[in-house]
């Protein structure tokens, strides 16, 4: 399925939904992170994610703000899940909250796992030339599924 189609697939289980289609993207700098982290939130798990914010501005993406959609893709980029940013705080990497890790879903969704997985993570993925350090801006945003290639009904909204 192209992203065009699950699109067009939203919009008719989700009357209502903008004719602009959103971003597309996945989890992650892996096909097996995008896998692995889709299925979090497809069981429900991970209702929230954590990005640099030296990376958005390094790339020139957009915050994201409550009320973005997005469409998510698998590691193949298959597009799999529409999500919707329910809320977003920036704070420092050694201020991130154990609720915001534990609905990232992540390993067992301690602080601490939270805090080694992303150290690792943009130690080795950062887009940032600032790479990682222990007080660098982290956009904690929440989201929640809309609706999913793998259900054809959508999730109550």
């Amino acid at each position: 399925m192209t992203v065009e189609e699950f699109w067009r697939e939203c919009r008719e289980a989700l009357p209502g939904l903008p004719a602009d289609m959103p971003e597309a993207w996945a989890f992650g700098a892996l096909p097996e992170h995008a896998d692995e982290l889709l299925a979090l939130v497809l069981a429900g798990t991970k209702t929230a994610t954590a990005s640099s914010l030296w990376d958005i501005e390094a790339t020139g993406e957009m915050m994201p703000r409550p009320g973005d959609l997005s469409i998510i893709l698998d590691g193949s980029g298959t597009p799999r899940a529409l999500i919707e940013t329910t809320a977003i705080a920036i704070v420092p990497f050694d201020e991130v909250s154990q609720e915001h890790a534990f609905a990232e879903g992540e390993d067992d969704r301690t602080l601490d796992s939270w805090r080694e997985i992303h150290e690792r993570y943009w130690r080795r993925h950062s887009e940032s030339p600032r790479g990682f350090e222990r007080g660098m801006p982290v956009v904690c945003e929440e989201f929640r599924l809309l609706h999913s290639s793998f259900n054809s009904s959508p999730l109550s909204c």
